[in-house]
């Protein structure tokens, strides 16, 4: 069974997938993807995230095209670009939720909403982002054990 957060994160995916086809009409989009939560703070863990994915897409872009080895990011599938920005701007703005917590729902997701070969390339390019965060110092976590020294391999 999905957990409460994976299925946020799900419709969190399906607000950016609209917008990024679309390209406008965020608002609609919103209202009409998370109608159907009806708790307040899960409405807002959505809205947040949504917004610092949108308003930071270009810093964001700029940390995944400098792991990105011998590859475009405009080959990169429009679903797997989507969450890396989504798990990207989960470390980056949800204090409260560990690294590995927001990178292993992101592979999760992946692999059902992408290809079989997604859930390995997302987890390597988040995985290489998080230690350019922690050597920058941008990463910021708040509570016990939020901050891993090092992070296991996926498959």
């Amino acid at each position: 069974m999905k957990s409460k957060r994976r299925k946020l994160r799900e419709k969190v995916l399906q607000v950016l997938y609209a917008f990024e086809m679309r390209g406008n009409e965020l608002s609609e989009i919103i209202e009409d993807q998370l109608s159907g939560i009806t708790k307040e703070e899960d409405r807002q863990f959505c809205i947040d995230l949504i917004n610092y994915v949108i308003a930071n897409r270009e810093s964001i872009e700029k940390k995944i095209e400098k792991r990105l080895v011998n590859w475009d990011v405009k080959r990169i599938a429009v679903v797997d670009k989507i969450l890396l920005r989504i798990g990207i701007g989960e470390l980056l703005s949800a204090q409260d939720i560990p690294t590995k917590v927001t990178i292993n729902e992101i592979i999760e997701i992946a692999k059902e909403y992408s290809t079989s070969k997604s859930g390995k390339f997302i987890n390597g390019i988040l995985d290489a982002v998080l230690i350019d965060l922690k050597q920058e110092g941008t990463l910021k976590k708040i509570g016990r054990g939020l901050i891993e020294n090092s992070l296991p391999k996926h498959s």
